[in-house]
């Protein structure tokens, strides 16, 4: 019976060989200064690669194939744009927040035990329900109202086209409100620092797949099912007809209240739901 307790609570905790590997870094895993780092670190690496594929492949047959507006041309003016705002945000503002938080924000413990792993999984899956709700709340109300957006949200909007600088091609209260509630969801849950690590860089990945502007096969739209993941289609589409589409990563809110749009899908090409979804809009602003 004992063998028996002791195999499964090995099988739980899955995980505990990749948490061991913290050992002997525990003093920088510590600081309150390691997340900021992660972050920022995981946001820029993820985006380069992207933006040497809009800078180097425009020629490559697999380009204009996969892109989802491939009239549009993602030109050095563009770029230089957002990388300056995205470096002034993390000047300005995550650079200064980061050092309060080093300051006033006591080191983070470390527990001997790795999360279990079906805990790890659903943390960082309810995290990112929670953040989709917050966000489609904060982005719908900064669309309808029009001083929000004008002076706020619009920002983001300069861009029809997104490519993966426009991520953080934001305003500075937009920037903070991301951060804020992406740090503060998981304190509903009691995370473990591995899984807010881990929620982190997922909640970053996903953010960056839905401003790359390609419908790669292997990105996440295509292999969830139900149509219950938005990805770089959907988002790009809001980026298109920016009353649509307000949820950030996934569908339901959009369905059940209105506000979905079908995307258009690689190269351009625009599904039957999408051209009966636009007829109807043609026609119901003939009516008035």
């Amino acid at each position: 019976m004992e063998n028996n307790t002791q195999t499964v609570g090995d099988a739980d905790y899955i995980l505990q060989p990749v948490w061991d590997l913290r050992k002997g870094y525990e003093d920088y895993l510590r600081s309150p200064l390691f997340p900021v780092f992660v972050s920022v670190g995981y946001y820029f690496g993820i985006c380069i690669p992207f933006m040497l594929v809009d800078i180097f492949c425009k020629n490559m047959w697999w380009y204009k194939k996969y892109k989802i507006q491939p009239d549009k041309d993602v030109a050095a003016p563009l770029l230089w744009d957002t990388l300056t705002l995205t470096f002034w945000n993390n000047i300005m503002f995550i650079m200064p927040a980061a050092v309060a938080q080093w300051i006033w924000t006591p080191p983070t413990e470390l527990p001997e035990r790795a999360p279990p792993l079906f805990e790890f999984l659903w943390h960082i899956f309810a995290c990112l329900l929670v953040f989709d709700f917050q966000y489609y709340v904060w982005h719908l109300t900064h669309h309808k109202i029009r001083f929000l957006y004008r002076h706020i949200h619009g920002l983001h909007h300069r861009y029809h086209a997104p490519f993966v600088w426009v991520t953080q091609y934001l305003h500075p209260w937009e920037l903070i409100t991301v951060g804020l509630l992406t740090t503060t969801n998981t304190w509903f849950f009691n995370c473990h620092c591995l899984t807010i690590w881990s929620y982190m860089v997922v909640s970053i990945s996903i953010s960056v797949e839905g401003h790359i502007g390609f419908d790669f096969p292997w990105l996440l739209n295509h292999w969830i099912p139900y149509g219950f993941f938005g990805g770089s289609p959907k988002h790009d589409m809001h980026h298109q007809k920016p009353m649509t589409n307000y949820q950030p990563f996934f569908n339901h809110f959009d369905k059940l209240f209105g506000s979905f749009c079908p995307p258009m899908s690689a190269g351009g090409v625009k599904s039957k739901a999408l051209q009966d979804y636009e007829r109807r809009h043609r026609e119901s602003k003939k009516r008035g």
